[in-house]
Protein backbone atom coordinates (compact mmCIF):
# COMPACT_ATOMS: atom_id res chain seq x y z
CA UNK A 1 0.00 0.00 0.00
CA UNK A 2 2.71 2.73 1.16
CA UNK A 3 4.73 1.61 -2.14
CA UNK A 4 1.90 1.97 -3.99
CA UNK A 5 0.89 5.47 -2.53
CA UNK A 6 4.42 6.91 -2.97
CA UNK A 7 3.91 6.12 -6.81
CA UNK A 8 0.83 7.71 -7.10
CA UNK A 9 2.29 10.98 -5.36
CA UNK A 10 5.73 10.79 -7.75
CA UNK A 11 3.46 10.49 -10.52
CA UNK A 12 1.34 14.20 -9.66
CA UNK A 13 4.37 15.60 -8.77
CA UNK A 14 6.72 14.49 -12.29
CA UNK A 15 3.29 15.51 -14.28
CA UNK A 16 2.65 19.06 -12.45
CA UNK A 17 6.87 19.37 -12.78
CA UNK A 18 6.32 19.43 -16.40
CA UNK A 19 3.47 21.36 -16.67
CA UNK A 20 4.68 24.08 -15.19
CA UNK A 21 7.61 23.54 -17.22
CA UNK A 22 5.92 23.80 -20.28
CA UNK A 23 6.57 20.54 -21.37
CA UNK A 24 3.81 18.21 -20.18
CA UNK A 25 1.25 19.55 -22.15
CA UNK A 26 2.35 18.90 -25.37
CA UNK A 27 4.52 15.78 -25.01
CA UNK A 28 3.45 13.81 -22.32
CA UNK A 29 6.74 12.94 -20.62
CA UNK A 30 6.05 12.81 -17.05
CA UNK A 31 8.32 9.88 -15.42
CA UNK A 32 6.72 8.35 -12.65
CA UNK A 33 8.97 4.83 -12.52
CA UNK A 34 11.98 3.18 -14.75
CA UNK A 35 9.87 0.96 -16.73
CA UNK A 36 8.95 2.82 -19.89
CA UNK A 37 8.15 6.97 -20.40
CA UNK A 38 6.30 7.85 -23.19
CA UNK A 39 7.51 11.48 -24.88
CA UNK A 40 4.70 12.51 -27.20
CA UNK A 41 1.07 12.54 -26.84
CA UNK A 42 -0.76 9.74 -29.45
CA UNK A 43 -3.61 9.87 -30.99
CA UNK A 44 -5.18 8.48 -34.89
CA UNK A 45 -2.73 8.17 -37.15
CA UNK A 46 0.17 7.67 -34.98
CA UNK A 47 2.66 4.83 -34.89
CA UNK A 48 5.73 3.33 -33.70
CA UNK A 49 6.71 1.35 -30.85
CA UNK A 50 5.63 4.18 -28.10
CA UNK A 51 2.05 3.09 -29.54
CA UNK A 52 2.78 -1.04 -29.39
CA UNK A 53 3.54 0.03 -25.63
CA UNK A 54 0.33 1.67 -25.48
CA UNK A 55 -1.84 -1.14 -26.90
CA UNK A 56 -0.59 -3.46 -24.46
CA UNK A 57 -1.44 -1.37 -21.42
CA UNK A 58 -5.43 -0.64 -22.69
CA UNK A 59 -5.62 -3.99 -24.52
CA UNK A 60 -8.43 -5.39 -21.89
CA UNK A 61 -10.22 -2.13 -22.66
CA UNK A 62 -12.09 -3.33 -25.65
CA UNK A 63 -15.91 -4.72 -26.52
CA UNK A 64 -17.36 -8.27 -26.10
CA UNK A 65 -14.86 -10.57 -28.31
CA UNK A 66 -12.58 -7.29 -29.72
CA UNK A 67 -9.03 -8.06 -29.88
CA UNK A 68 -6.42 -5.34 -29.96
CA UNK A 69 -3.75 -5.74 -31.91
CA UNK A 70 -0.32 -5.29 -30.55
CA UNK A 71 0.74 -3.32 -34.35
CA UNK A 72 1.66 -0.02 -33.17
CA UNK A 73 -0.42 1.48 -35.65
CA UNK A 74 -2.84 3.73 -33.62
CA UNK A 75 -6.37 3.09 -35.21
CA UNK A 76 -9.80 3.47 -34.36
CA UNK A 77 -9.60 0.39 -32.26
CA UNK A 78 -6.90 1.66 -30.40
CA UNK A 79 -8.40 4.88 -29.85
CA UNK A 80 -11.87 3.37 -28.65
CA UNK A 81 -9.54 1.18 -25.79
CA UNK A 82 -7.97 4.60 -24.93
CA UNK A 83 -11.44 6.11 -24.26
CA UNK A 84 -12.77 3.25 -22.41
CA UNK A 85 -9.48 2.93 -20.56
CA UNK A 86 -9.92 6.82 -19.54
CA UNK A 87 -13.64 6.52 -18.69
CA UNK A 88 -12.50 3.73 -16.66
CA UNK A 89 -10.48 6.17 -14.44
CA UNK A 90 -12.16 9.23 -14.69
CA UNK A 91 -10.20 10.98 -17.55
CA UNK A 92 -11.56 13.21 -20.29
CA UNK A 93 -12.30 10.42 -22.48
CA UNK A 94 -11.36 11.81 -25.91
CA UNK A 95 -9.23 8.93 -27.33
CA UNK A 96 -6.06 10.75 -26.88
CA UNK A 97 -2.90 9.56 -25.28
CA UNK A 98 -1.72 12.85 -23.35
CA UNK A 99 0.17 13.82 -20.38
CA UNK A 100 -3.23 12.55 -17.84
CA UNK A 101 -3.36 9.23 -19.57
CA UNK A 102 0.47 8.34 -19.68
CA UNK A 103 0.03 9.72 -15.75
CA UNK A 104 -2.58 6.91 -14.77
CA UNK A 105 -0.34 4.28 -16.62
CA UNK A 106 2.31 5.47 -14.80
CA UNK A 107 0.76 5.27 -11.30
CA UNK A 108 -0.50 1.43 -12.79
CA UNK A 109 2.38 0.16 -13.28
CA UNK A 110 5.89 -1.22 -11.44
CA UNK A 111 9.68 -0.71 -12.50
CA UNK A 112 9.26 -3.97 -14.09
CA UNK A 113 6.34 -2.97 -16.23
CA UNK A 114 3.74 -5.15 -14.78
CA UNK A 115 0.38 -3.60 -13.20
CA UNK A 116 0.37 -2.80 -9.83
CA UNK A 117 -1.81 -5.72 -8.82
CA UNK A 118 0.04 -8.33 -11.02
CA UNK A 119 3.61 -9.87 -10.76
CA UNK A 120 5.63 -12.03 -13.17
CA UNK A 121 5.99 -14.53 -10.14
CA UNK A 122 1.91 -15.02 -10.28
CA UNK A 123 2.12 -15.59 -13.96
CA UNK A 124 4.85 -18.23 -13.50
CA UNK A 125 4.86 -21.01 -10.75
CA UNK A 126 6.33 -23.40 -12.84
CA UNK A 127 10.25 -22.09 -13.41
CA UNK A 128 12.26 -18.96 -12.96
CA UNK A 129 13.76 -18.45 -16.74
CA UNK A 130 9.93 -18.77 -18.87
CA UNK A 131 11.77 -21.55 -20.80
CA UNK A 132 10.73 -24.95 -21.92
CA UNK A 133 7.57 -23.64 -23.38
CA UNK A 134 5.92 -23.77 -26.84
CA UNK A 135 7.98 -20.48 -27.58
CA UNK A 136 10.84 -18.74 -26.54
CA UNK A 137 11.24 -18.09 -22.95
CA UNK A 138 11.45 -13.90 -24.26
CA UNK A 139 8.03 -14.49 -25.44
CA UNK A 140 6.45 -16.03 -22.81
CA UNK A 141 7.10 -14.11 -20.55
CA UNK A 142 6.07 -10.80 -23.07
CA UNK A 143 3.11 -13.07 -23.38
CA UNK A 144 2.32 -13.21 -19.45
CA UNK A 145 2.90 -9.32 -19.20
CA UNK A 146 0.15 -8.68 -22.00
CA UNK A 147 -2.39 -10.88 -20.15
CA UNK A 148 -1.74 -9.04 -16.56
CA UNK A 149 -2.47 -5.92 -18.12
CA UNK A 150 -5.92 -7.63 -19.36
CA UNK A 151 -6.39 -8.91 -15.84
CA UNK A 152 -5.87 -4.74 -14.13
CA UNK A 153 -8.53 -3.99 -16.41
CA UNK A 154 -10.58 -6.95 -15.72
CA UNK A 155 -9.84 -6.27 -11.97
CA UNK A 156 -11.16 -2.39 -12.06
CA UNK A 157 -14.32 -3.00 -14.09
CA UNK A 158 -14.90 -5.55 -10.99
CA UNK A 159 -14.27 -2.73 -8.23
CA UNK A 160 -11.15 -3.21 -7.54
CA UNK A 161 -11.40 -6.87 -6.30
CA UNK A 162 -8.73 -9.02 -5.94
CA UNK A 163 -8.39 -11.85 -9.03
CA UNK A 164 -6.36 -14.98 -7.79
CA UNK A 165 -4.36 -16.67 -9.85
CA UNK A 166 -3.44 -20.39 -9.79
CA UNK A 167 -1.66 -20.90 -12.58
CA UNK A 168 0.08 -19.36 -15.20
CA UNK A 169 2.85 -19.87 -17.78
CA UNK A 170 4.03 -23.73 -17.86
CA UNK A 171 7.17 -25.66 -19.44
CA UNK A 172 6.15 -28.75 -20.99
CA UNK A 173 7.29 -30.52 -18.32
CA UNK A 174 5.59 -28.60 -15.99
CA UNK A 175 2.53 -28.81 -17.93
CA UNK A 176 2.69 -32.73 -18.34
CA UNK A 177 2.69 -32.82 -14.61
CA UNK A 178 -0.60 -31.64 -13.92
CA UNK A 179 -2.21 -33.29 -17.03
CA UNK A 180 -2.60 -30.32 -19.32
CA UNK A 181 -3.51 -30.24 -22.86
CA UNK A 182 -0.38 -30.60 -25.35
CA UNK A 183 -1.65 -27.66 -27.10
CA UNK A 184 -2.43 -26.04 -23.69
CA UNK A 185 -1.79 -22.01 -24.18
CA UNK A 186 -0.36 -22.28 -21.07
CA UNK A 187 2.45 -23.33 -22.96
CA UNK A 188 3.08 -19.71 -24.53
CA UNK A 189 2.95 -17.69 -21.63
CA UNK A 190 -0.83 -15.65 -22.34
CA UNK A 191 -3.02 -17.95 -20.04
CA UNK A 192 -4.01 -17.79 -16.81
CA UNK A 193 -6.39 -19.73 -14.55
CA UNK A 194 -8.42 -17.83 -11.89
CA UNK A 195 -9.85 -19.20 -8.78
CA UNK A 196 -11.76 -18.02 -5.72
CA UNK A 197 -14.21 -14.67 -5.38
CA UNK A 198 -15.75 -12.93 -7.69
CA UNK A 199 -17.15 -16.40 -8.29
CA UNK A 200 -16.03 -18.53 -11.15
CA UNK A 201 -18.70 -17.65 -13.54
CA UNK A 202 -18.37 -13.61 -13.07
CA UNK A 203 -15.10 -14.22 -13.82
CA UNK A 204 -16.01 -15.87 -17.15
CA UNK A 205 -18.61 -13.62 -17.94
CA UNK A 206 -16.83 -10.30 -17.00
CA UNK A 207 -13.25 -11.67 -19.33
CA UNK A 208 -15.84 -11.72 -22.28
CA UNK A 209 -14.89 -7.52 -22.60
CA UNK A 210 -10.88 -7.41 -21.69
CA UNK A 211 -9.64 -8.79 -24.74
CA UNK A 212 -9.67 -12.54 -23.85
CA UNK A 213 -10.60 -14.78 -27.13
CA UNK A 214 -10.12 -18.18 -25.14
CA UNK A 215 -12.59 -18.35 -22.37
CA UNK A 216 -12.88 -21.78 -20.02
CA UNK A 217 -15.06 -21.89 -17.16
CA UNK A 218 -17.70 -24.39 -14.95
CA UNK A 219 -19.61 -26.15 -17.26
CA UNK A 220 -16.61 -27.18 -19.91
CA UNK A 221 -14.77 -30.36 -19.15
CA UNK A 222 -12.09 -30.08 -16.25
CA UNK A 223 -12.99 -26.15 -15.35
CA UNK A 224 -15.55 -26.29 -12.66
CA UNK A 225 -12.97 -25.33 -10.10
CA UNK A 226 -11.34 -22.43 -12.17
CA UNK A 227 -11.90 -20.25 -15.36
CA UNK A 228 -9.44 -19.95 -17.98
CA UNK A 229 -8.50 -17.11 -20.07
CA UNK A 230 -5.95 -16.90 -22.35
CA UNK A 231 -5.52 -15.44 -25.66
CA UNK A 232 -5.93 -18.06 -28.54
CA UNK A 233 -5.51 -17.26 -32.61
CA UNK A 234 -8.87 -19.50 -32.91
CA UNK A 235 -11.34 -18.03 -30.54
CA UNK A 236 -13.22 -20.43 -28.13
CA UNK A 237 -15.60 -19.50 -25.32
CA UNK A 238 -17.05 -22.58 -23.26
CA UNK A 239 -18.57 -21.96 -19.89
CA UNK A 240 -22.10 -23.94 -20.35
CA UNK A 241 -22.98 -23.45 -16.24
CA UNK A 242 -22.29 -19.72 -16.89
CA UNK A 243 -24.26 -19.59 -20.07
CA UNK A 244 -21.40 -19.34 -22.23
Amino acid sequence: MFRRASRLLLSFVMLMTGMVAGMGAAAGTAHADSCYTWSRSLSQGSSGSDVTQLQIRVAGWVTSGERLSYDGQYGARTAAAVKKFQAAYGLSADGVAGPATFSKIYALQDADCTPVHFSYAELNKCNSDWSGGAVSAATAKSNALRTMWKLEAMRHALGDVPITISSGFRSRACNNAVGGSATSRHLYGDAADLVGSPSLCRLAQQSRTHGFSEILGPGYPGHNDHTHVAFDPSPYWSAPTCGI
